[in-house]
């Protein structure tokens, strides 16, 4: 057995290369010819082939379980067109079995794809997103039309809301506003600052222009007379620091999509988001499908399983192939949209992650046990009802 499983698992390898492969070139295609208007004094084409080289790791991550279904159809189609997997059966290997090797197959796989998804990928996103905002001046993400939000208590138990324009590399911001209010949700002081730096736990602030308001500002409008102190103060600074629990990587947070991040970096700043009042549903749902994803290759694998029991001699083999691939892209799609639809009806994120997973694998089993004892199924209808056997 030992000595089938290696054989499966070269040719389901080697097939899902070549899918991988392909389809990675593909896309990478697109995307550079989709990017070409970009291309100017400033992008060059050189960046252009820097950037779609960082994001190559992002897209394998995505096609990774395309990849493994179409690649092991494929393998398994060969095998049982050139009679291989009649030995195997032959042999006393029954579905199950076999199932459970190409289980077996797919652990390497699955390993690879949990560093891919907790080291590669998130550091090649990091190391995107900074090299879009040197030489784009844009990093995408979740940036408003005001630029990015943030949100923190401060020491004296008030609150702190920051607006970046821009994010630099580095933990370099520029275009900084912030907002400070008392417990009360009372302004009391705004400042602006042409950049600043992240480093430590602190903000630094440079050329700052703060407007500090006077606790008695609000009972001087009230009376509408003169008041006797100031009701604002403005100073200019060129340096100031702030108390902050922001960091580089939260920043950087802020901007990649949170199926990107590691589970650590999202623990991080799912954390970040409960302790300031955040809204973190997209957060934790993202979470479970990190969790999951490892678990998807394995519905792949028992989705390509049926295509072991096809019965060459009869044709028809190009086309339960395409049926195989088109429902397992069917799940996957479905997998995707998953996710937009818990969101919108507030699912639990673990249903969210695991319901088309769980459902797919079903569906998956229960096709491989109808085509293993489909014989045994008709023999027991052919003893209870006989007439069904006189009128075949």
């Amino acid at each position: 057995m030992r000595t089938a499983r290696r054989y499966l698992a070269r040719e389901i390898y080697r097939s899902c290369a070549v899918v991988l492969v392909a389809l990675l070139g593909l896309f990478t295609f697109f995307a550079l010819v989709d990017d070409l208007d970009n291309v100017g004094k400033q992008f060059t084409m050189l960046a252009l082939f820097y950037l779609q080289g960082l994001a190559l790791p992002t897209r394998l991550y995505d096609l990774l379980p395309i990849g493994l279904l179409i690649g092991s159809i494929l393998a398994l189609a060969g095998l049982a067109q050139r009679n291989e997997l009649v030995i195997l059966r032959v042999s006393g290997v029954s579905g199950m079995r076999l199932l459970r090797m190409l289980w077996v197959i797919t652990v390497p796989l699955m390993a690879g794809a949990l560093l891919l998804s907790e080291f590669v990928t998130p550091a090649a996103e990091i190391r995107s997103g900074e090299a879009n905002l040197l030489l784009r001046g844009k990093a995408g993400g979740g940036r408003l039309e005001s630029g990015y939000w943030f949100k923190e208590p401060t020491r004296e138990g008030g609150t702190r809301i920051i607006n970046i324009k821009t994010l630099l590399a580095s933990g370099q911001v520029a275009g900084v506003t912030t907002y400070e209010f008392k417990p009360d949700l009372e302004l009391s002081a705004m400042s602006t600052a042409a950049t600043g730096v992240l480093t430590n736990g602190k903000l630094v602030l440079n050329d700052v222009v703060e407007t500090r308001i006077d606790d008695s500002a609000s009972g001087a409008l009230a009376d509408a007379r003169p008041p006797a102190q100031p009701p604002a103060q403005v100073t200019r600074l060129p340096e100031q620091q702030l108390d902050t629990t922001l960091s580089p990587e939260r920043l950087l947070a802020r901007v990649l999509t949170p199926e990107r991040m590691s589970i650590v970096t999202l623990l991080d700043y799912i954390s970040y988001l409960h302790n300031n009042q955040l809204q973190a549903d997209r957060q934790v749902v993202a979470l479970w499908r990190k969790a999951v994803y490892p678990f998807t290759l394995l519905v792949m694998i028992t989705i390509a399983a049926p295509i072991s029991f096809m019965q060459t001699r009869r044709g028809g083999v190009g086309a339960k192939v395409f049926v195989g691939i088109l429902l397992g892209v069917g799940f996957f799609m479905l997998n995707q949209l998953a996710l937009n639809v818990g969101m919108l009806n507030r699912w639990p994120p673990w249903l969210t992650a695991l319901g088309p997973n769980v459902a797919a694998i079903l569906v998956a089993f229960g096709a491989l046990s109808v085509m293993e004892y489909r014989h045994a199924v008709s023999r027991a209808i052919e003893r209870r009802w006989p007439w069904r056997r006189a009128a075949a």
